[in-house]
């Protein structure tokens, strides 16, 4: 089975957040930071990886998407800063653990 990601990113002034859902984190960070998407993150420069977590499933990944889009900004950032309080861009250290395959 394969996994699934729930993905939140920012632009450099942490002012913007995007909440995303995808089964190939690498590859789709790759493509925001490529502004190969067309959309809301590449209007915004929306492309440092902030937050992400693995769902066991699409339909689980989903389900906890729509719950995160669903939570105030504030709640948002205390999720973020739970696991990333610096809010480094976590796609580097993603990249050292995987080689990406597009």
């Amino acid at each position: 089975m394969r996994c699934s990601y729930v993905y939140i990113l920012s632009d450099v002034n942490n002012r913007i957040l995007y909440t995303g859902v995808i089964s190939n984190l690498l590859k789709r960070v790759w493509e925001h930071k490529n502004h190969i998407v067309d959309g809301f993150t590449k209007r915004y420069n929306v492309t440092k990886l902030v937050y992400y977590e693995e769902g066991e499933n699409i339909n689980s990944a989903i389900s906890r998407e729509k719950q995160i889009k669903g939570k105030l900004r504030k709640k948002k950032i205390v999720l973020i800063e739970k696991s990333n309080p610096e809010w480094r861009d976590l796609y580097l250290d993603l990249v050292n653990e995987k080689p990406m395959s597009l």
